[in-house]
C-alpha cells in the first residue's frame, strides 16, 4: 500500500476523495483546494493509516534540506483540519499524540473511480483509539510569553494565522513613531530549491527590512509570503516590495518590484546581476534605489547607519544565516548548533555584534526554557554577550533588544524599558520592541498600556502568529476583560497547540468566565504535557512580577486545579 498510494496520489479519507495531482479533496461535490505542502502531509498520512508519524519526520520529509519551525508543520495541519472539517478535541482525521505526532484515523482506500484497487484493499487503522478528551493533546516544550518576541523581527518571520483575529482587535489607525509612507515587505522567494539559496532570501528580506527602518520618515511592515496584509489586520501599506533571489554557480541575481498598492501600478522594478562576494554591495545598491524611488528624504546620520552593515565578511554572514534558521526552531539541539554557528561567525569576523547579540540569545533562551541545570550561569553569560554587542553597535535597535529580553528573564523591568525605549528611537517600527514593551508593562500591573503597543506590533507585523496573540490575550486576562482574551488566547492556541502559557491563561480565562467544562479540559491538555505541573512551581521564574496579578493568576490555577482532582477522585471511585 505504501507505495501504491505515492503512485496513485488518488485515495479516499473517510468521505474525502483526495487527488494529490490536483491537490484538491472532494465531499459530496465540495471541492477543496489544498497548497501543496498540506497535500504532502496528508499523503504521507494516509500511507500509514492508524500509525504515529512523527513531527521530525513529517519536517523532515515535507520541507528536506531547509531548517523550519513546528510551527510551519502546525500552521500545515491547522489548515488540514480546517480543510476535512475536522476539530482537534473531537477527531475523525487527524489525531495530535501529545509529544510525539500525528496520525489519520480515518479509514483509507483507493479512490472509487480508480481501476487497480478494489475495496478489499481498503486499510483501517489500528483498533487502538484514544478518547475524546484526550484526542487533542498536542501540547510539547512550554514556549513562555517572552520568547514569542525573541527575534523575529530580525528573523525571518512566521506565518501568520487565520484572518478572524482582526475582527476583535479594538485600535485605531495610529502607530505609535509610525508615519507615511508604509512600506510592506514581502519575503523575498527563492527560485531555486536549494537550502542556501532559501537562506540567501531570508537573510535578504530581513537585512532590508532593518536597512529600509533606519529611516525615520518610512514606516515598514512586514508580511508573509504571498500575502500583502490586507486581511490580517495588519497596516495596510501604500507600497508593496517583493522580490527573488537566485543562485547560478557563483553569479547572484536579485530581481526586484516596487508596487503602488492604492493605485495598482508598478512604480520601479530593476535586475541586480554580480558574483556571490558582491553580495553586500548589492544590498547597498539596493536600499539606495527603494529610497530613492519612495518620497521620503534621508538624514546625513541616517545616511551614516545605512552604510554601517553588521559585517562585510560573506562567509560570517552564511554561519550568521544558519544560527538564525536554527534558532528558530526553539529545540535544544538546534540552540545548541545556533551558538556553533554564531560562535563561527565572530571567528571569521570578531566585530560582528549582531552575532554577539543571537549568541545572547541562545543563553537566554536555555536559561528561560530550562534546558540547562546551571541556569543562573546561563542568563549571566546571556547579559555578557548582550553587553558586548550593545558596547559594539549602540546604534543598533537588536542590541537594545536583546539587552531589554535578558533584563526581563532577571526581573529588571525598568532597565528593560529604557532599552526598549532606546530600540524605538533607532527604529519606530520594530515591531518586536513594541511587543516585548508590552510584555514588560503586563508582568508589572500596566495591561491597559500594554492592549494598545500589542496591537502595533501585530499590525507592524501580522506575520508574528501564536505568540503575538498569546501577549495581547494576557494583556486583556489581567485588564479583566476575559471574552477579548479568550478569542486571543484561542487564537494562539490554534496556532500552536504546544504553548503551555497560552494553555495555562486560557484555562484560567475559561474558569473566570465560569465555563467549567472547558477550564477543565484545558487543565487536561496542560497536565499532558505536565503531569506534575503546579501553578507556585511554574510561577517561581516567571517574571510577573506584580502582586495582584500573580494572585489573581494563582487563585484562578488552585481552584482549577482542586475541581480537576475532585473530579478525577469522583471518576476513580465510580470505576
Amino acid at each position: 500500500m505504501h507505495g501504491d498510494l505515492r503512485r496513485l496520489r488518488r485515495l479516499q479519507v473517510g468521505d474525502w476523495c483526495v487527488d494529490g495531482n490536483l491537490n484538491e479533496i472532494d465531499c459530496a461535490g465540495k471541492v477543496v483546494h489544498l497548497e501543496p505542502k498540506a497535500m504532502a502531509v496528508l499523503l504521507i498520512l494516509a500511507e500509514r493509516p492508524g500509525e504515529v508519524v512523527t513531527r521530525d519526520e513529517l519536517l523532515a520529509t515535507v520541507w528536506p534540506d531547509v531548517i523550519v519551525s513546528d510551527n510551519a508543520l502546525t500552521q500545515v495541519i491547522i489548515k488540514l483540519r480546517r480543510a476535512l472539517e475536522d476539530t482537534p478535541r473531537e477527531p475523525k482525521y487527524l489525531q495530535s499524540i501529545a509529544k510525539s505526532g500525528y496520525r489519520l484515523i480515518a479509514e483509507v482506500r483507493p479512490a472509487v473511480d480508480s481501476p487497480t484497487r478494489n475495496d478489499a484493499t481498503a486499510v483501517r487503522p489500528s483498533p487502538q483509539r484514544y478518547s475524546a478528551r484526550t484526542a487533542g493533546m498536542a501540547l510539547a516544550l512550554a514556549l513562555a510569553a517572552v520568547v514569542s518576541v525573541t527575534a523575529a523581527a530580525w528573523f525571518v518571520h512566521l506565518a501568520r494565522g487565520p484572518s478572524a483575529s482582526s475582527a476583535m482587535v479594538e485600535s485605531s489607525d495610529e502607530l505609535p513613531n509610525a508615519a507615511p509612507p508604509t512600506v510592506r515587505v514581502q519575503p523575498f522567494e527563492a527560485l531555486g530549491t536549494d537550502t542556501e539559496e532559501t537562506l540567501l532570501a531570508r537573510a535578504v528580506t530581513a537585512d532590508l527590512v532593518t536597512d529600509l527602518s533606519k529611516v525615520a520618515a518610512l514606516s515598514v511592515v512586514t508580511a508573509e509570503a504571498g500575502n500583502d496584509g490586507a486581511a490580517s489586520g495588519g497596516l495596510q501599506a501604500r507600497y508593496v516590495l517583493s522580490g527573488t533571489v537566485q543562485r547560478d554557480g557563483n553569479r547572484l541575481r536579485l530581481n526586484v518590484l516596487l508596487a503602488d498598492a492604492r493605485a495598482s501600478r508598478q512604480v520601479w522594478s530593476e535586475r541586480f546581476d554580480a558574483d556571490d562576494k558582491d553580495l553586500f554591495d548589492v544590498q547597498d545598491r539596493l536600499v539606495r534605489r527603494v529610497i530613492e524611488v519612495l518620497p521620503v528624504r534621508v538624514s546625513e546620520a541616517e545616511s551614516l547607519r545605512l552604510a554601517q552593515r553588521s559585517t562585510r565578511n560573506l562567509e560570517a554572514y552564511r554561519q550568521f544565516s544558519l544560527a538564525q534558521a536554527a534558532l528558530l526552531v526553539r529545540r535544544p539541539a538546534e540552540n545548541e548548533a545556533a551558538r556553533a554557528f554564531y560562535w563561527e561567525a565572530i571567528r571569521r569576523d570578531p566585530a560582528f555584534a549582531r552575532a554577539y547579540a543571537g549568541l545572547a540569545m541562545t543563553y537566554a533562551l536555555a536559561y528561560q526554557q530550562g534546558w540547562v541545570q546551571e541556569g543562573d550561569a546561563a542568563l549571566a553569560r546571556a547579559l555578557e554577550f548582550a553587553q558586548t554587542a550593545l558596547r559594539m553597535r549602540p546604534d543598533m535597535p537588536e542590541a537594545h533588544w536583546v539587552m531589554a529580553f535578558v533584563a526581563t528573564q532577571r526581573r529588571q523591568h525598568d532597565e528593560g524599558l529604557r532599552h526598549l525605549d532606546d530600540a524605538l528611537r533607532l527604529n519606530g517600527s520594530y515591531a518586536d520592541a513594541y511587543a516585548l514593551k508590552a510584555g514588560i508593562l503586563t508582568y508589572v500591573g500596566m495591561p491597559e498600556e500594554a492592549i494598545p503597543l500589542m496591537q502595533s506590533a501585530l499590525r507592524l507585523n501580522p506575520a508574528a502568529g501564536s505568540l503575538y496573540f498569546l501577549l495581547l490575550g494576557r494583556a486583556y486576562h489581567f485588564r479583566g476583560d476575559f471574552e477579548q482574551a479568550r478569542f486571543h488566547l484561542s487564537r494562539a492556541i490554534e496556532r500552536n497547540p504546544e504553548n503551555l502559557e497560552a494553555g495555562i491563561y486560557l484555562a484560567a480565562t475559561h474558569w473566570r468566565l465560569g465555563d467549567r467544562e472547558a477550564a477543565l479540559w484545558q487543565m487536561q491538555e496542560i497536565r499532558q504535557l505536565e503531569p506534575e505541573f503546579e501553578i507556585e512551581s511554574w510561577l517561581a521564574n516567571y517574571p510577573l512580577t506584580d502582586a495582584d496579578a500573580r494572585q489573581m493568576l494563582r487563585r484562578s490555577m488552585s481552584e482549577l486545579g482542586s475541581r480537576a482532582m475532585a473530579d478525577e477522585g469522583a471518576r476513580s471511585a465510580i470505576r
